[in-house]
């Protein structure tokens, strides 16, 4: 387990980074951030499937259910790239 802590300590920094990314990043972008990261900090998805009227909620559980078979770990990892990507293209370039 000493391995997943230092995971956590970068997966929770990512987590704060991601909420610095601009307006401008896309929903799908979003919702896959959003899954990986239920993933990896609730597990495989736990919660009823909301009804079709419920679009947004709809959509952030499906990203979740997407992902559900990657392990804590996996969904951290794949977390952090993610993030790091992200902020990448975000970057103006020099």
């Amino acid at each position: 387990m000493v391995c997943l802590y230092g995971w956590q300590e970068e997966f929770d920094e990512h987590a704060q980074k991601a909420m610095t990314l601009p307006e401008n990043t896309s929903n799908e972008n979003k919702l896959i951030l959003y899954g990986l990261f239920k993933q990896a900090t609730c597990g495989p998805v736990n919660t009823s499937r909301p009804g079709i009227f419920n679009m947004r909620d709809r959509a952030k559980w499906d990203a979740w259910k997407a992902v559900e078979a990657k392990s804590k770990e996996e969904a951290m990892n794949d977390y952090i790239t993610k993030v790091k990507q992200l902020l990448e293209e975000a970057a103006p370039a020099s």
